[in-house]
């Protein structure tokens, strides 16, 4: 009987509950929380200095929190107690104490009216330029995360939010992926200020207009919403802002402009881009100078530009720097390149598969030679080497910038060089992968590169398994659902399909005096860029020609 009550006694102390498990019971799904939680930054502040900094430390988890700090301290020229809080790290500590916390308690001097304490310190005390008055918490719980500091004076229900940002941040760099011989050098980085001056110094027009927002409830992460107030469609800046609105209502989290492009695009399935992802603030400018619109986020150095089509993802920024010959040469490459990568990997496996005939009986004599002693299918070869450049690619990416390039000599060269001693793939593989690799490469936006990857296996197996015409219904696919796609109310195909004379850069660029208007697809509120005749000296008058014969003369 004693051992039974014993082994009982255990049964019951091992089936005791935990005090914390992760099961349904203690689990509270997000559609049982209550309506109202998260409302208390909607409140306004109070007269109490002594309210106010408890509502404060409540909201920001004080003093566990060790990252917000708050100083009390009294004006000496009111005799008011008040307080400055803010958040280590993001405030400039030489700002705080010669433009805030001295001005305020040294040297402010006599007795003033302390009729509103925080009118008289917005005025009179506090030197700095950007200095803004607010009475919602709200505003001062977001001026405090921005790196600001926050001052409340005791008996005012107004706060100050003074302008002390001072983090650590990357400074301006070359752009990464979009290098360019001939133009700018310079690029965005995580610093949204930083990267909404640079646009600005590239469009001096007062006529440019920068909205702020905030997307993400708990994030609160700071938008730009750029452009050009008398040429943009507002029904277009209307929709722009609407679906960054709706976002930024019923998503927690939202830090990169990768993540936002996922959330407000049109077809969030189809491989297509529909935005164009860029890291360089002069590109930003020449799009928004025809109408487009730009989105910015804090702690991304990439911008967004929309509407985009097809043919912008053929345009590099160095083609509007180089004269008209030479850029439409390098977009010539580029559209010669774009099909290479895409189509002839799928090509090799039709003809070796399934068409012969189509290539010349001593070409068709050396490829079956190479191939003799090889002992897969064309497909699974072609798969194979396919498939190890992506490793090889990914690799030279993720291992440390130093190894990067020792990477791609001993995976491309050892390592197919490797596979042709071993029999594995046959040498006039290499060849094919190492164009179609070279042909990807030439593409210059990152996003259309994966694009391409993706439906190129797509391709091959197509051509694996019903040669060309396995290659003609993919392309027949591809286009009917490009043709299909929209990017906020732009067909993706215009001014292709559907066709617009007016717009004449498209795939080959006309000469810069050529285009008179701006984007006729995008509606803009001035369509005139240019007068029909820039270069009036081409046909001079016989009047202007004296008058400037004249003039030459003098």
């Amino acid at each position: 009987m004693k051992r039974n009550n014993i082994f009982r006694k255990l049964f019951q102390l091992t089936s005791n509950k935990p005090e914390f498990s992760l099961n349904a019971d203690s689990f509270n799904p997000p559609h049982n929380r209550p309506a109202d939680s998260g409302d208390e930054t909607g409140e306004c502040l109070t007269t109490s200095l002594a309210h106010n900094r408890k509502t404060l430390e409540s909201i920001f988890g004080l003093p566990t929190n060790k990252d917000v700090v708050i100083r009390d301290f009294t004006i000496t020229s009111l005799n008011k107690k008040a307080l400055i809080i803010y958040i280590d790290g993001l405030s400039d500590r030489n700002a705080q104490n010669f433009a805030v916390l001295q001005p305020l308690m040294l040297l402010s001097r006599g007795h003033l009216e302390t009729n509103e304490p925080i009118d008289i310190a917005y005025e009179r005390l506090v030197p700095g330029q950007q200095v803004e008055k607010t009475k919602k918490l709200e505003d001062v719980i977001n001026g405090i995360l921005e790196g600001s500091s926050a001052l409340l004076i005791d008996g005012s229900a107004e706060a100050m939010i003074i302008e002390t940002k001072g983090w650590e941040h990357r400074g301006i760099d070359r752009p990464s992926n979009e290098p360019v011989v001939r133009g700018p050098q310079e690029g965005f980085n995580e610093t949204f200020r930083a990267n909404t001056a640079s646009v600005r110094r590239y469009i001096k027009d007062p006529k440019l207009i920068t909205e702020i927002m905030r997307v993400g409830t708990r994030s609160r992460t700071l938008l730009a919403l750029m452009y050009i107030k008398d040429i943009a469609n507002p029904a277009l800046v209307k929709e722009v802002k609407r679906r960054i609105k709706s976002v930024s209502e019923t998503t927690d989290y939202i830090a990169e402009t990768g993540q936002l492009e996922e959330f407000i695009e049109d077809h969030p399935r189809s491989l297509m881009p529909q935005m164009l992802s860029t890291e360089r603030p002069d590109r930003v400018a020449a799009h928004l100078r025809e109408g487009y619109v730009a989105v910015m986020m804090a702690n991304s150095p990439y911008a967004l530009v929309l509407p985009t089509n097809f043919a912008i993802f053929l345009h590099a920024a160095e083609d509007y720097y180089l004269r008209w010959p030479f850029s439409n040469f390098l977009r010539f490459i580029r559209a010669i390149s774009i099909f290479i990568a895409l189509l002839l990997p799928s090509f090799y496996i039709a003809v070796v598969n399934y068409h012969q005939e189509m290539i010349p009986t001593d070409l068709m004599l050396a490829m079956t030679a190479a191939r003799e002693a090889v002992p897969f299918p064309a497909l699974v070869e072609i798969l194979f080497m396919e498939f190890s450049f992506e490793l090889i690619r990914e690799a030279g990416v993720r291992v440390p910038s130093i190894i990067g390039p020792t990477i791609g000599i001993v995976g491309a060269l050892i390592l197919g060089q490797a596979a042709v001693s071993a029999s594995i793939v046959s040498p006039i593989l290499i060849i094919i992968i190492a164009i179609t690799a070279l042909a990807s490469f030439v593409v210059p936006n990152y996003n259309a590169t994966f694009t391409i990857r993706i439906l190129r296996f797509l391709f091959i197996i197509l051509a694996g398994f019903l040669g060309f015409f396995g290659v003609s219904f993919g392309v027949f696919l591809i286009t009917l659902h490009i043709a299909n796609l929209n990017s906020f109310g732009v067909p993706f195909l215009t001014p292709i399909a559907p066709y617009h004379p007016q717009n004449k850069d498209r795939v080959i660029r006309p000469r810069a005096y050529d285009q008179p208007k701006r984007p006729i697809f995008l509606r803009p509120l001035d369509w005139i860029r240019q007068r029909d005749i820039s270069r009036p000296w081409d046909k001079p008058s016989s009047s202007s020609s004296d008058e400037g014969d004249d003039n030459y003369e003098e």
